[in-house]
């Protein structure tokens, strides 16, 4: 019987052998060929790595600290649109797919003032 890490095959025909209960006076019968092998304690192999044996860009990236600013959240654009309270002649607007997806997305516009308007399109 010969052993690969915790993996026993049987020495006459290389079938993987039951598991080893690490008796070494128990026999572990071949289901294929009917060879009688002794139990032997499997070798244990354990292997450790560090973080930085593999770099990585994706890793460094993961790892960065990135802050954002108020100003870096903001998914508005600026539309030439008129305001209904205040006159500015631009609002700012973003769209989104509220409805199932062959109708049209709603648009919310706001104005610096405070005003807010929906359009459905």
């Amino acid at each position: 019987m010969s052993a690969i890490g915790s993996l026993i095959f049987c020495t006459d025909c290389g079938n993987l052998l039951q598991e080893s209960r690490g008796d070494v006076n128990a026999i572990l019968v071949c289901d294929v060929c009917g060879a009688r092998n002794r139990d032997i304690v499997p070798k244990t192999i354990v292997s450790e790595s560090k973080p930085n044996a593999f770099p990585s860009a994706l890793r460094a990236k993961r790892s960065a600290v990135q802050t954002l600013t108020t100003e870096d959240r903001k998914t508005e654009a600026v539309a030439q649109r008129t305001c209904e309270k205040c006159g500015r002649k631009e609002m700012f607007y973003t769209s989104v797919q509220l409805r199932s997806a062959d109708e049209g997305s709603t648009i919310f516009y706001s104005c610096v003032c405070g005003y807010k308007e929906t359009v459905q399109n």
